[in-house]
């Protein structure tokens, strides 16, 4: 019997090993293989005919094998090293005949196994390959050539880029794209020299021109002072700030295998999707007092980034866009510079994602990660009440980054995801690049009698008023997937006994969420501390077993509920929802965002208010910024950073780095590292 097992283990681990061309077996979820790309390439043009019809690719991504299956892996790979993973497969959509179609292929047979033709609204992502096409056609248009000469634009200084837009009420959408063209005359900086007015609608389907307008002629801004590159600058210069040495004599202390990280007390795994980037998966936490891994994070990334401008004129009123969902915060992440982007004691992994001929593209060092200590305090006390001592007791506080930057147009997202040897996960957000840029005819606020949606940053240069709202994919399993969502509130008291002093006190008041319902917050409404617990297990004093979320920058809506871009992206009504776990609920905006109207979304899903009380839950958390430019933020915004905390409470028995040591000190010339 053990032989006939073993003789079975054997030619599947073949069958498995031939058919992905690997020369290992991968985690069960690792993003596509270069190979893997070509190979569902080759089996769909394979079954279908393109002689006579285009076909696309818009998404090309892991098939998730279904979460008790990962578990079960998991959890026999631990102990055995044995079990093969789940079978793999890859999820594609492509566009044939203006059509969706929603295809599972199936590595070990090299089959597709499920075709689904998609008849809702909405169209996929948009590809880098028909945006570049679409950009180009104003270039062949007569109208558009006249409208460049009655500006006395040179035609070989215009780029033009393809904009989302979006969904206002109509009953028939095509898929179509607006085309907007700038200036690059003089600088790099063409966002900042916008062709104001002058704008082509492209069928997407059809790769034409179907609509065309030129309504004013607005003078372009500048090029002056609107160059960015540092080869171009000129003096004076700032100051010139002393570099700084990031030193570790013995090697980084972190490990990855694939695509697996285990630094510190941490392991978890690191993904990668064309829609939204970085996937951060199975992150577990070592006790040290109970001499085992403990589950936090199943998975967590960011589902969707909803960007609605606030200009409601005819040239602007369509840009709301979904960063994630229109325009993939994957296959628009950037490769990161070392020294720069990322420090020198950095490790660089590279990502892959599907050209719209289904080709793999290679984006080079698209993470990055690094130990990061800046001369943070992980914890501290000085005791000077004892008679004749003083007790100083210090560690320094370390953590792992993992980094990417997505460059989304004219921004640019920096994404971080920090573990910290206290159990906390710090999620971060940097917002930098070039502002949305409208060209008007002012040179002074003095002269602006009208509402001009945004700020007047130079000559003819207005910044307009925005959002960021960042809304993030959170499945936490708390030891376990059965948790539960509880609303520490917080509530004042007045105290009774009239021979104490004092009028009133706050007090905990735990709510524990028996629906979806019930588990809506916008934070700062009411003051709470909110939770994500383990309902069956608890500390050695009683307490609940769990992880509580700290916000950072907290933003609501400011767009009336009925407004088409609110209603597409309501996901952004609550700033904490919990839903239970669905397999096919993890974009916030839907799967087919691109015209989409609001019918697939967060919001949509938890109207069934589904029961949540220790099931497997996923919690969803909006941050984000309302953005009024200022000039400092021209011709290149310095970095706005915000972010937020996964924090565990009473989880641990007691300060789980208690036992932590500094890093040692490596004394230099002069210097003093810590390694």
């Amino acid at each position: 019997m053990k032989m006939k097992l073993k003789l079975i283990f054997s030619f599947l681990l073949m069958l498995l090993c031939s058919s992905i061309e690997c020369s290992h077996i991968p985690h069960p979820l690792d993003p596509l293989t270069p190979s893997e790309i070509n190979l569902v390439r080759n089996i769909i043009l394979k079954s279908y005919q393109t002689k006579h019809y285009n076909l696309t690719f818009h998404y090309v991504g892991l098939q998730e094998p279904d979460k008790p299956l990962i578990q079960s892996w998991l959890s026999s790979n631990t102990k055995t090293k044995t079990l093969l993973p789940p079978p793999r497969q890859a999820f594609v959509i492509v566009r044939f005949q203006k059509q969706s179609l929603e295809i599972i292929v199936d590595f070990s047979t090299r089959s597709i196994i499920s075709t689904k033709l998609y008849k809702g609204q909405g169209y996929p992502i948009l590809t880098f390959g028909e945006q570049t096409i679409a950009s180009q056609l104003p270039f062949t248009y007569e109208p558009f050539k006249h409208s460049l000469n009655k500006r006395n634009i040179n035609i070989s200084n215009v780029l033009c880029a393809a904009f989302t837009v979006g969904w206002f009420g109509e009953e028939k959408s095509k898929r179509t794209v607006k085309v907007k063209c700038y200036y690059k005359n003089g600088s790099a900086n063409l966002y900042a020299r916008p062709l104001e007015g002058v704008a082509a609608v492209v069928d997407l389907d059809e790769m034409k021109i179907v609509g065309y307008s030129d309504r004013h002629v607005i003078p372009v801004p500048k090029a002056e002072g609107t160059e960015y590159r540092a080869s171009k600058m000129k003096p004076p210069f700032g100051p010139m700030l002393k570099g700084i040495a990031v030193s570790q004599h013995d090697g980084p202390g972190f490990t990855i295998q694939g695509h697996s990280v285990s630094w510190a007390n941490w392991v978890f795994h690191i993904g990668f999707d064309i829609q939204v980037g970085p996937i951060i998966s199975l992150a577990s936490i070592y006790d040290l007092e109970n001499q085992k891994y403990r589950e936090v994070l199943y998975k967590g990334l960011i589902s969707e980034v909803f960007v609605p401008y606030q200009d409601p004129s005819e040239e602007w009123y369509y840009t709301t866009y979904f960063d994630c969902g229109e325009y993939g915060f994957g296959q628009t992440m950037s490769s990161l510079q070392p020294f720069t982007d990322c420090p020198a004691n950095a490790v660089f992994l590279d990502a892959y994602y599907s050209a719209s001929d289904g080709t793999p593209v290679k984006i080079s060092n698209a993470f990055c990660i690094f130990e990061k200590y800046a001369g943070d305090i992980m914890w501290r006390h000085t005791e000077i009440a004892i008679p004749n001592e003083v007790i100083t007791e210090v560690r320094s506080d370390v953590s792992l980054v993992v980094r990417s930057v997505s460059t989304v147009g004219n921004y640019d997202y920096v994404i971080d995801w920090e573990f910290k040897p206290s159990g906390s996960i710090k999620l971060g957000v940097g917002l930098t690049g070039i502002l949305g840029i409208k060209a008007g005819t002012y040179t002074n606020t003095d002269q602006i009698k009208e509402d001009i949606h945004g700020t007047l940053l130079a000559d003819n240069t207005i910044g307009i008023y925005h959002d960021h709202f960042f809304t993030y994919y959170l499945d936490l399993d708390i030891d376990g997937e059965a948790n539960s969502f509880v609303k520490t509130n917080l509530e004042t008291v007045r105290v009774k006994d009239q021979t104490i002093p004092r009028k009133s006190y706050w007090t905990v008041v735990k709510e524990t969420a028996r629906t979806e319902a019930d588990a809506r917050v916008n934070i700062g409404i009411k003051p709470s501390e909110l939770l994500v617990v383990n309902p069956s297990k608890k500390t050695k004093q009683g307490n609940q077993i769990g992880y509580r979320l700290l916000p950072g920058p907290i933003v609501h809506p400011l767009l009336l509920t009925d407004d088409y871009p609110q209603i597409r992206g309501a996901f952004t009504n609550y700033n904490v929802w919990v839903t239970p776990y669905n397999k096919t609920e993890k974009w916030a905006g839907g799967l087919y965002v691109d015209h989409s109207r609001g019918d697939d979304t967060l919001a949509v899903w938890s109207l069934r208010d589904r029961k949540i009380e220790n099931k497997d839950i996923v919690l969803w958390h909006t941050m984000g910024f309302h953005h009024v430019p200022s000039q400092e933020d021209f011709p290149v915004m310095p970095t706005l950073s915000g972010g937020f905390e996964l924090r565990p409470t009473n989880f641990f028995e007691s300060n789980p780095v208690l036992k932590t040591k500094s890093p040692k000190a490596v004394h230099w010339p002069n210097c003093t590292f810590q390694h």
